[in-house]
Parts: C-alpha cells; structure tokens; sequence
C-alpha cells in the first residue's frame, strides 16, 4: 500500500513500517544555480515537487541581536566582501560562489560585552519572525500531503554568529556560567517565539534543530560541559516540543559521537532525537 509523505515520515520517527524511505535532500545554491544555467530545471521550479521530496521544511526566525543595524561593507574585491552584520560580527564571504562565511572578528567576546551589546536586544519582537513564509510552507505540505517542519537553529549555532566558536569555546572554560547563560538566553527567545508563531498560524508536524557541535574527529566540547552548559539549554526548547506532541530530528555537522548519550539520555521521551 502507497502511502502519503506526511504518513510516511510521521511512520518513521515513530519506528513504524513504512513502503519506502523517506526523501529529503539539501541543495547548496551553487548547485541550483548550475542547474538552470544548463536547463536541467526552470526558474521557479519546486525541487520538491521535481524529486518527490517527503518533507517541507520552513526557517521563519531571525535571532541576529541588533534588528535595526543595517549591513555595513566594510570591503569588497572581485571574489569577497567583508561586512558587519547585526551581531556586531565581522564575516567575510565569497561572492563567486556559495560558502559557509569566514569569521573575521567580533565585537562580544565575553561577559561584559554580551551584557553591554547583545543581551538586552534578544526580545521577543514580531519583526523576528517570517509569519508568511511559515504559513505559505505550511498550506504548501498540506496540499501535497509532505511533512512539515519548522527548521532553524539552536543555542550552539545562534551563540558562534554573535561571539563565534572561539571565544564560545574558551568561555566554556574560563566563564562557563556566561555562555550557561546566553544558551538559556537564547533558548527562552526561541521558545518564546515558537510559542507566537504557533498559537497564531498552527502547529507543524515536527521540529528541525541545526546544531554543528562537531568538527572533523572531534566534538566541539567535552561531554560534561554538553551537558553542564548546552543540555539546560535544548532541553528547554525540546520541552516545548514535547508539551505539543511534536517530533523533534537534530541535525549536527561534525563528529558527535561521544555527546550522543548525554543528547539522546536527556530527552528519551520525545519521539526521535536524532544526529546526522
């Protein structure tokens, strides 16, 4: 028997049978871009309709800290530009092509001036969320029967684009009960605003978590300080999750094995918590 996509994959994170393995795929923008210059695909055209995807997935949240900063180019040659964004953060990008942003600097690098630059700017304001992309992706998955999820990221991710994964990472050592803090920060914002977004315009049928906490050979951390300073943390944005009955699937880049039992231990009772 045939079944839907949002029958499918709801199957497969509640360990059921399924007809087929759920399809989903991310494509790079250097990929798409290829595509139409050669034909292989229109302008416009639904890539999920165009390889049967079985998921529709929706990152409605800006957590950058300071919503009225305007991007200042800082400097630009034929390949790069360098700009500061609303984090205070100094990124350098490429312009030829797709590519995760080089850090170049930035303005937070401790206690003091998360206090003085970022902290109080984290409200909850409407301007944060994309209400109409969500609603347009939502109605979009109901009306060709795909799972939806609302995706976005995590503390871990929010954290390294306001003070980047250096200073994150020896704040861990050297003043953990701050980086502590902005995660729980950061995790009450998007409670917060999940809250908002979902009284007003409808629950999805799961959650997507980005959380990059490894690298090549390595975690990023130690298992203790996961769980000393990032669990608190996703615990309370996974309890929101499981309050309204909804799966929740962590992708995280890197090598994370050794954080996995203090990840999956610490939410057993959520349908799926899973790493990739």
């Amino acid at each position: 028997m045939t079944m839907t996509s949002k029958e499918r994959i709801t199957n497969i994170l509640q360990r059921k049978p399924v007809d087929r393995i759920g399809v989903y795929e991310h494509f790079w923008g250097d990929t798409h871009k290829a595509w139409l210059e050669r034909g292989d695909i229109r302008e416009g055209e639904s890539l999920s309709d165009r390889f049967g995807f079985d998921m529709e997935l929706c990152w409605p949240f800006n957590f950058v800290a300071d919503l009225d900063f305007e991007t200042e180019v800082l400097e630009e040659t034929e390949e790069t530009i360098l700009t500061r964004n609303g984090n205070y953060a100094v990124m350098r990008s490429h312009k030829l092509h797709a590519s995760t942003p080089e850090h170049v600097d930035f303005l937070v690098k401790d206690r003091a001036g998360w206090d003085e630059y970022i902290k109080e700017k984290l409200t909850p304001d409407r301007r944060r969320v994309n209400f109409e992309a969500y609603r347009d992706a939502r109605r979009r998955a109901q009306e060709t029967d795909r799972f939806f999820l609302w995706s976005g990221v995590n503390v871990f991710e929010i954290m390294k684009d306001a003070v980047g994964h250096e200073y994150m990472l020896m704040g861990m050592i050297e003043d953990p009960d701050w980086v502590r803090e902005m995660a729980m920060t950061y995790s009450g914002l998007l409670v917060e605003l999940q809250e908002t977004l979902f009284a007003e315009e409808g629950l999805p049928d799961g959650i997507w978590y980005y959380e990059d906490m490894g690298f090549k050979q390595r975690p990023f951390m130690s298992p203790a300080m996961y769980r000393e300073i990032i669990q608190p943390a996703h615990k309370l944005s996974i309890d929101l999750a499981k309050s309204k009955g909804l799966p929740v699937i962590m992708h995280s880049c890197g090598y994370i094995e050794p954080l996995l039992p203090g990840m999956i231990g610490g939410f057993c009772e959520i349908p799926i918590f899973g790493a990739f």
